[in-house]
């Protein structure tokens, strides 16, 4: 696997400890072969990681749910600035505390250069039809950035149902056509669902975190290769999953080079403004 320019990582996270340590996860700690962990992640496997596998750029999330950050804005900010060139922040708000959700991500995105909004739809167990998000999503679509969603089911034993394409970022799409919403972790098991929203609406677009290339589902590979040429890009959902293991198998999937490099960066910077 080749890429004429650096790989862009659109869904990944530099791990504090109370993240990881977090209940929800311990049924990835389980799968990763982790326990709990005394200290945050070095910063030097995070770049071991990406550098291994080509990926130049990596988009950070924060995380913010009903118990307040488990990655902060600020210490994703931390990260971008100790880093320059290597990462770019998505910032994560409070959806309790509309208006200082609005306030803080404008500010992130405005002065600090993030370049997206992320929420975890399970983490809040709200559907992305609920009335919460509304406020995130006129923001967004202000500022010009995308909202990065979950679909699918969980891993956490949290309820799969928020992360249903269909309906919930179906009808988002049509009550903000001009909205960009990048949806992470494929759909599975409602991988069809996720390609005839991604294909129905312009500015919906699907991201491959949290699955390695051998296991994308046959539908989006033919997917990739057709029309959804500029749908689909390419993340990790770091630590979860290094990068090299998420893309050993990519040739196998028979892309044509166009394919792979709009997957592998094109598609990302053009709908993050990357540039």
């Amino acid at each position: 696997m080749k890429s004429e320019k650096p790989i862009i990582d659109v869904w990944m996270q530099q791990p504090t400890r109370e993240f990881l340590n977090h209940p929800m996860f311990a049924s990835l700690r389980k799968w990763m072969g982790i326990d709990l962990i005394e200290q945050d992640l070095p910063m030097e496997w995070t770049l071991d990681s990406m550098d291994q596998a080509g990926v130049g750029l990596g988009l950070l999330s924060a995380w913010h749910g009903p118990c307040g950050p488990l990655i902060s804005n600020e210490q994703v900010l931390s990260l971008v600035q100790a880093f320059p060139g290597r990462f770019k922040g998505l910032a994560s708000v409070n959806l309790h505390q509309p208006m200082e959700a609005l306030r803080e991500m404008t500010y992130y995105i405005q002065e600090r250069g993030f370049v997206g909004v992320r929420q975890v739809q399970w983490f809040w167990n709200l559907p992305a039809t609920d009335r919460r998000y509304y406020p995130l999503y006129a923001r967004c679509v202000e500022l010009d950035v995308p909202i990065c969603f979950q679909v699918g089911h969980t891993g956490p034993l949290r309820p799969s149902e928020p992360g249903r394409p269909i309906p919930y970022i179906d009808e988002v799409a049509l009550d903000f056509p001009e909205l960009k919403m990048v949806c992470g972790h494929i759909g599975y098991p409602w991988t069809q669902e996720m390609i005839a929203v991604a294909t129905k609406h312009p500015n919906v677009y699907i991201d491959t975190s949290a699955y390695t290339a051998k296991r994308f589902p046959p539908e989006l590979i033919q997917y990739m290769k057709t029309n959804g040429k500029k749908k689909v890009m390419f993340g990790t959902n770091y630590p979860m999953i290094p990068h090299a293991k998420c893309l050993e198998d990519l040739d196998s999937l028979g892309l044509d080079q166009d394919v792979k490099e709009r997957f592998l960066h094109q598609n990302a910077r053009e709908v993050f403004n990357l540039g």
